[in-house]
C-alpha cells in the first residue's frame, strides 16, 4: 500500500485546523480491497462497509467508499467500496464541508468542497444536495452546532432548508431509536448543549423526535419567579446551566425534563403549574421508553421532576420532610445521586432569565442534612436490643433528629 493512498480525515482535520485538542483520528485507504488490508494485519471490524483496526494503532481505517440512497432512514444505502473509488468521491458523501477535508502523511491538506473557508467564516455547510438523503445528519449538524456554538458557528440557510426538508415523521422515525439517543446523548455532553434542541427546533424536528419538550412552547410561568416567561426557553436556559456547572449527562437530561408536567396545566390556571411535579412522570417514562433510555438516565429524571421544588424549599423544610426526600432519592445507599438531583435543582434555579449568578445554598444544605444523617450512633441503638421493623424505625427517627439538629445550627450561622 502507497503511503499516498492513505488520508487523515473528518474530525481530526477539522479540529486541528480549529486548534483544539484532537482525541481519535480516523483514516481513508485509497485504491486498496479488504484482501489487502488483511494481508496487512488490520483486523476488519466495519458490518456494512469496510473497516478495519491497525495493527499497532488500532486507529480505524476504512477504504474509500459512494454512498447512494436506496430506502428509507439512515440503513437506506448501498455502498461501494471498489479500489477506484477517488478520495474527492469519498470526501463528497460525508455531511459537512468542515468534515470533508483530509491531509496525506505529508500534510498536504485535501480539500474539494471549501471546508478551510467555511472553517475560517465559522459556517456549518452541508457538502452536497446527498445530505438530504440520510435524516442521522439532521441530528449530527444539530450536534455540531452545539459543539461549535461558543466558537461562532452557525448553521447555513441552506443547510438549514434541507434539514427542514428531512425533518418529517417518515424520515426522523426511521430512525433507531438507539441512533438518536446516541446522538442526543453526545449531545447533551457538547458546551451548549440547548443549542442542540434549539437546531431541532428551528427545523421542525422537535415536535417529532421530542414531543414532550416541544409542548412546552408557548406556555407561560409567573414572571417573578421565570423572568424568561416561557417554559421551554426555561429549559434550553437550565440546560445551558448544567453545562456550565460541568454536569454529567444524567443531570443534565434531569434537568431537560424537570417541568415537562408544565404542559399539561389546564390554560384556566396558568401562569401557575399547581402539581406538574407529578403530572411530568408519564411524559419522561413515555420519552425514555420511545428513545430507549438508560434506567439512571430515566430514574433521575423523574425523581428531579417529582421533588425539585422541595429542594428549592429545602431551607424551608421540617426534618421529617427533608429526611422523606432523602429516602425517595435512596439515600443513603446511593449518595452520588442526591449529589446530582441537588446539582440539577440548582441549574433549574439559575437557568432563568437574570437569575444565572444568583446563590442557591439549598444544595449545600441538603447535602449538609444528609451527611448529619449519616452521624448516627447504631451501636446505641443496637445495645438497646432493638431489631427488625423496631430497628428501623428507631434509626430513622435518629436520622430525623440529627437533621433537626443540623438545621437548627445552619439557621444560627446563616
Amino acid at each position: 500500500m502507497q503511503q499516498s493512498q492513505v488520508f487523515l480525515v473528518g474530525g481530526a482535520v477539522r479540529d486541528d485546523m480549529l486548534g483544539l485538542p484532537v482525541h481519535e483520528r480516523d483514516w481513508v485507504v485509497v485504491g486498496a480491497t479488504p484482501e489487502q488490508m488483511i494481508e496487512q494485519g488490520f483486523r476488519p471490524v466495519g458490518r456494512d462497509f469496510p473497516v478495519f483496526l491497525h495493527p499497532q494503532s488500532s486507529e480505524e481505517y476504512a477504504l474509500a467508499r459512494t454512498e447512494r440512497k436506496a430506502g428509507i432512514g439512515y440503513h437506506g444505502f448501498t455502498f461501494n467500496a471498489a479500489p477506484d473509488v477517488t478520495l474527492e468521491q469519498d470526501l463528497a458523501r460525508r455531511d459537512l464541508t468542515i468534515n470533508a477535508m483530509a491531509r496525506s502523511h505529508g500534510g498536504e491538506l485535501v480539500d474539494p468542497y471549501r471546508g478551510q473557508q467555511d472553517l475560517k467564516a465559522r459556517v456549518l455547510r452541508h457538502v452536497s444536495d446527498a445530505f438530504a438523503e440520510d435524516p442521522l445528519r439532521v441530528l449530527r449538524v444539530a450536534r455540531f452546532a452545539a459543539r461549535f456554538h461558543w466558537l461562532g458557528f452557525t448553521i447555513a440557510a441552506e443547510t438549514l432548508a434541507l434539514m427542514r426538508q428531512l425533518s418529517t415523521p417518515e424520515e426522523l422515525l426511521a430512525l433507531s431509536p438507539e441512533r438518536i439517543w446516541k446522538e442526543t446523548e453526545k449531545a447533551l455532553n457538547e458546551p451548549d448543549p440547548q443549542v442542540y434542541f434549539e437546531t431541532l427546533e428551528a427545523c421542525g424536528a422537535l415536535p417529532v423526535l421530542f414531543p414532550e419538550l416541544a409542548a412546552l412552547r408557548g406556555v407561560p410561568q409567573p414572571a417573578a419567579h421565570h423572568p424568561e416567561i416561557d417554559t421551554l426557553t426555561h429549559q434550553y436556559l437550565a440546560l445551558k446551566q448544567a453545562a456550565v456547572m460541568a454536569l454529567p449527562s444524567v443531570a443534565r437530561f434531569a434537568v431537560l425534563v424537570h417541568d415537562l408536567g408544565k404542559a399539561d396545566t389546564p390554560e384556566a390556571e396558568w401562569p401557575r403549574h399547581i402539581a406538574h411535579e407529578h403530572r411530568g412522570g408519564k411524559h419522561i417514562k413515555a420519552l425514555c421508553e420511545r428513545l430507549r433510555v438508560p434506567t439512571e438516565h430515566r430514574t433521575l429524571g423523574l425523581l428531579t421532576a417529582t421533588w425539585h421544588t422541595h429542594c428549592h424549599r429545602a431551607l424551608e423544610l421540617r426534618p421529617e420532610t427533608v429526611w422523606k426526600l432523602l429516602r425517595a432519592l435512596d439515600y443513603p445507599r446511593r449518595p452520588q445521586r442526591l449529589a446530582l438531583f441537588a446539582a440539577a435543582c440548582e441549574a433549574d434555579a439559575r437557568g432563568r432569565e437574570s437569575f444565572a449568578e444568583r446563590e442557591y445554598p439549598q444544595r449545600q444544605y441538603l447535602l449538609g442534612a444528609a451527611a448529619a444523617s449519616d452521624n448516627i450512633d447504631m451501636s446505641a441503638l443496637r445495645a438497646r436490643g432493638l431489631e427488625g421493623k423496631a430497628l428501623g424505625t428507631a434509626i430513622e427517627r435518629a436520622r430525623i433528629e440529627a437533621i433537626r439538629e443540623y438545621q437548627t445550627q445552619w439557621r444560627k450561622s446563616h
